[in-house]
């Protein structure tokens, strides 16, 4: 399967890849050597939360380098008056009696508690292409759903606020 990415979130995790790769692997690999020579590999703390710091680097350099790879590149362009990616919509959820606003991103730029939901998420997927005044199930799971209605669109563009997510 290839994610569905912009440019800008190609150039970001480039970004992210040169660093890790220049800056924070010969970091990584000097505190290794010198946790190393702290004695006894076997008890030794420190050489073992080096190996752990350099494990989840390199995971995350074949992540961002795999997911550049097969990445399909898109356009943010949306038709006017519907919810489209970087638009930020507001919502009514009548369960709850309460309005909420989110950004919809891509699924590499997603921080739910920052107001930003993915458009591969199931309320990304129920409000993408909608207008105002719409009415959208969302399908969490086979045995939960809720309504929203759509009550506000604003077009917006990637501004950059939305950072990587991080695994």
């Amino acid at each position: 399967m290839h994610d569905e990415l912009t440019a800008n979130d190609i150039k970001k995790m480039e970004e992210e890849l040169e660093y890790r790769k220049l800056v924070l692997r010969p970091q990584i690999l000097d505190d290794v050597k010198t946790a190393r020579g702290f004695g006894d590999l076997s008890e030794n703390f420190e050489y073992k939360e080096a190996k752990r710091a350099k494990g989840r680097n390199d995971s995350r350099i074949r992540y961002l380098e795999a997911m550049i790879k097969t990445a399909v590149i898109i356009d943010t362009a949306s038709e006017e008056g519907t919810v489209g990616l970087f638009d930020k919509v507001t919502v009514y959820i009548p369960d709850d009696d309460e309005e909420e606003s989110y950004q919809i991103v891509t699924n590499v730029r997603y921080d739910v508690s920052a107001g930003f939901v993915s458009k591969e998420s199931p309320f990304g997927k129920a409000v993408m292409g909608k207008k105002v005044g719409d009415t959208c199930s969302v399908h969490v799971s086979g045995d939960y759903s809720y309504d929203v209605i759509i009550r506000s669109i604003e077009k917006m563009e990637d501004d950059d606020s939305a950072p990587l997510a991080s695994y």
